[in-house]
């Protein structure tokens, strides 16, 4: 292999400190690839190779990068470059060392924006994750987003920089922010790649953040999500059930799930947030339900079906209309409100049949207005 003396030495050392007769076929295929100069299938190789159980002990990786990736590295692909320094990041034992590695690697794939961004989301990942350092990871996240922003479609750093993002935001206890950020990486990834443990932990937190989330009322996007399907088999399956009757705005269901929600912590802590959108939720639904040319509201149907009194119905329409859940016009003077339209949200099955129940009326009027134009065509005519 050519290269030079030193780099040599310390290569023929490197590879006979790791000399496991595991390897031994790999570290073959390696040199032929490298002598050969398939810098691409070497490429592909080495994203394999470093992730070795047999590499992952001491510093063989770092040794790895810097007796040998390091001499040709201009010759692989920017991303996968990264993709690879990815794996050897975790073995520095000096965090900010670390940083300071990814940092200088910046410059060198440059060529590439993902190449940058993911060097970027490693940065926050130690400042996040090693060093707790909350404004530095704020500010990695924000340039991230401002290269990705400039992509086409959605790039292999997406996914990352959207668990970097869910993570700031769940130690912040920002709920609404974290919902938003979960649900784009479990948009990034495939599902089963991920364990179940990990799953399960990604669902329940979801399902929290939906709840508690200020502004979170479209639930159907995290309802019609696979990753729900893991807290079947947990005990927190009931998390599903309370979510559902968030949906449809069933209060009576929210009533009774009590004594099982009460016992999550975030859930008790914020009880009196809870109700205000479930009351919401509720509104919501009623006029959806409605059809278009019927959607006038009394105060008594809503207070019966929220339970609340009368007195508090007009109050809670006008948060409704604040925050832009439904659009509309209250009559105090009659007791009623008259709703114009309501926020589009992903439906559930349930709600989707009472769309398809409605639109078959729609189709059985618009049929029985073309027989009544017909049978009375010749009137028009005349006239």
């Amino acid at each position: 292999m050519s290269l030079g003396v030193a780099s040599q030495e310390n290569y023929l050392a490197l590879k006979q400190s790791c000399s496991d007769k595991n390897l031994a076929s790999e570290w073959a295929q390696i040199e032929e690839l490298y002598n050969k100069k398939l810098w691409h299938q070497l490429t592909i190789k080495l994203r394999a190779f470093v992730k070795n159980p047999n590499l992952q002990k001491g510093d063989e990786l770092l040794q790895l990068y810097q007796n040998f990736i390091q001499n040709f590295e201009n010759k692989i692909n920017p991303l996968a470059l990264v993709e690879i320094i990815a794996c050897i990041v975790p073995k520095f034992a000096d965090q900010k060392e670390a940083i300071k590695f990814l940092e200088g690697t910046e410059p060198k794939v440059r060529e590439s924006n993902c190449a940058v961004a993911l060097c970027k989301v490693l940065e926050g990942q130690i400042l996040l994750e090693k060093l707790g350092d909350l404004e530095g990871t704020k500010r990695i996240i924000d340039d991230v987003e401002k290269i990705l922003d400039n992509e086409d479609g959605i790039t292999p750093v997406h996914g990352r920089h959207y668990q970097l993002s869910s993570q700031y935001y769940r130690q912040l206890g920002k709920h609404a922010d974290y919902y938003t950020a979960a649900l784009r990486y479990l948009g990034c990834i495939d599902v089963n790649d991920l364990s179940v443990e990990e799953q399960v932990q990604h669902a329940f937190f979801l399902g929290l953040a939906a709840l508690i989330g200020e502004g979170v009322y479209n639930l159907g996007e995290l309802l019609a999500h696979s990753v729900l399907d893991s807290l079947k088999s947990t005990s927190n399956v009931w998390l599903v059930d309370l979510l559902k009757a968030f949906n449809s705005g069933d209060i009576a269901k929210f009533d009774k799930m009590k004594p099982q929600w009460e016992t999550v912590p975030d859930l008790a802590k914020h009880q009196f947030k809870l109700r205000q959108k479930i009351y919401l939720l509720c509104l919501m639904e009623m006029t959806f339900k409605r059809p278009a040319n019927d959607r006038l509201l009394t105060f008594e149907e809503i207070s019966k079906e929220t339970g609340l009194a009368i007195d508090e119905v007009e109050l809670l329409v006008m948060k409704a209309f604040a925050q832009g859940l439904v659009k509309g016009s209250i009559d105090q003077v009659a007791g009623n409100v008259h709703m114009t339209w309501v926020q589009p949200r992903v439906l559930d099955k349930n709600q989707i049949s009472s769309m398809v129940q409605r639109l078959n009326l729609w189709c059985r009027e618009v049929k029985s207005m073309e027989s009544l134009l017909e049978e009375r065509s010749h009137e028009f005519l005349i006239n």
